[in-house]
């Protein structure tokens, strides 16, 4: 189907109307609910994990293959807006020998439209389900895991689980009223770099944390542009956001594992931000060239900058920088940089540099096979339990497993999960909270307190693992089904 200019943006109104509505919201507004009620919270242990699984296009399809391999978890329900999604992904679990899930849709055919399209996840989540794992776009998320948790379910949503900090304060009252799990799928958080860095940090290898640095750097013009018809974001939901917003509409992969290492919301918070984009450039140019200076996309002209850098301070002094760039042509990088008063750690490519002693200085990165050492003295026990396996189980390199596998080993013995609904919350409101300051010239902004003080007593997260021997788990077959992260 041809789509024109003006076509395209009918379908960015709803998100001009979300940010104008976001900027006349309070920063501080906070909902009354029991304080920390879901910090450290654990279920009843379920020993079969039904999970239905929403969104069929680009990351469902590994989720299902994922989930399905792990014992103790069926996959129960398959739901996307086409047929051919779900009839695919059902073939799948009939061809390695799994239980057919129920299917829910809406159209036959994707030429199809005019219909009530929230009416198949709610007839899933109004289904027999333990778990909803959430894979639509980024509009949906909040919505579609709101509807699961006032069904009784338990929500597993990909990343950002919420893009307005109304739909943040939304998920947490949800969350704590109904007493369900409300996870963001932030992947990031399993990779091996990222493990290793908190084991380093709960080892005090690093001392003192003072600073980090994070970033979501890929070049995804190509894509963002792709024909849906042909492989690309389904109605170009992400290019369509992009045109709408500014600031950093997809801070989390390099945030969370930071969040994670300082212990926020577990003994520190946000506190304010400031944000400041480059103009919009690449875009323009990748559309000028390839689809000429007429077409629809070349006169889009997206919002986004090319560049957005977010600075967060704590309430106790710590510092973090987030940067998001999907327009520039340079190679993938999430930065991962953690700097305390004992050395610092930085990733792309790897490297480490440590002090001798409290208050001396580290002029120089470790040699290769001292870093080696390192790496193989704190590698995280997840990591040396079940890499392995998470390699040949595919999904970003292993870490999309583990994720699934965490989420899952918990849920089944009665455990809190490694991420809460609290940090879902001060993550995702950096999409909204970024988008104001660079719009006030980099004004600071104040980041709520979605704990409501919980974040003073919260414990840390340990350093956690599975017993890969009781879980039958060895056997599985590689899975291919990956993106990019």
């Amino acid at each position: 189907m041809k789509t024109d200019r003006r076509e395209f943006l009918k379908g960015t109104a709803w998100m001009c109307a979300a940010a104008a509505y976001a900027g006349c919201a309070t920063a501080g507004d906070t909902k009354i609910s029991a304080p920390g009620a879901m910090t450290a919270y654990a279920d009843k242990p379920i020993r079969k994990v039904r999970v239905g699984v929403v969104g069929l296009g680009m990351r469902g399809p590994g989720a299902v293959h994922r989930l399905a391999n792990i014992p103790g978890v069926e996959v129960a329900a398959l739901c996307d807006l086409y047929r051919n999604r779900v009839a695919n992904q059902q073939a799948w679990l009939a061809k390695n020998g799994k239980a057919k899930a129920r299917e829910y849709f809406v159209y036959e055919a994707a030429s199809d439209g005019g219909a009530d399209e929230t009416a198949a996840y709610r007839a899933m989540c109004e289904s027999d389900l333990d778990l909803v794992y959430i894979a639509s776009p980024w509009a949906l998320h909040a919505k579609i895991a709101l509807y699961a948790m006032e069904h009784g379910k338990h929500v597993a949503i990909e990343v950002p689980a919420a893009m307005t900090l109304e739909e943040c304060h939304a998920l947490v009252d949800t969350s704590e009223r109904t007493q369900r799990h409300c996870m963001q799928l932030e992947n990031c958080c399993y990779g091996d770099v990222e493990m290793l860095t908190l084991n380093l940090v709960r080892n005090g290898v690093l001392g003192e944390l003072m600073h980090g640095e994070g970033a979501y750097i890929h070049d995804l013009r190509s894509l963002n542009y792709l024909d849906p018809a042909k492989g690309g974001y389904q109605g170009y939901w992400r290019l369509r956001w992009n045109a709408a917003h500014y600031g950093n509409p997809y801070p989390t992969h390099g945030l969370v594992p930071i969040m994670q290492a300082m212990n926020v919301n577990r003994g520190d918070r946000f506190d304010y931000l400031s944000c400041i984009s480059t103009a919009q450039v690449g875009m323009d140019l990748y559309a000028n060239v390839k689809f000429g200076k007429d077409s629809w996309q070349a006169k889009l002209h997206p919002k986004c900058g090319d560049m957005s850098t977010t600075v967060i301070r704590t309430v106790n002094g710590k510092t973090i920088m987030v940067q998001h760039d999907v327009t520039s042509p340079r190679p993938y990088s999430r930065i991962n940089l953690l700097s305390g008063t004992m050395g610092c750690l930085n990733d792309y490519p790897f490297r480490i540099a440590l002090a001798s002693q409290p208050g001396e200085g580290a002029h120089g990165w470790l040699a290769q096979d001292k870093a080696n050492e390192v790496w193989n003295k704190y590698r995280h026990p997840l990591w040396k339990a079940a890499g392995e396996l998470a390699k040949k189980m595919g999904g970003h390199g292993g870490m999309d497993f583990l994720m699934d596998l965490r989420l899952c080993y918990c849920l089944q013995n009665g455990l809190p999960l490694d991420m809460d609904v609290y940090d879902l919350a001060a993550s995702c409101s950096i999409c909204e909270l970024s988008e104001r300051s660079a719009l006030n010239r980099g004004a600071s902004v104040d980041v709520p307190d979605f704990t409501r003080g919980g974040w003073k007593t919260a414990k840390p997260l340990g350093i956690v693992s599975v017993d890969i021997s009781k879980m039958g788990l060895q056997d599985v077959k590689r899975d291919d089904a990956q993106l990019n992260v």
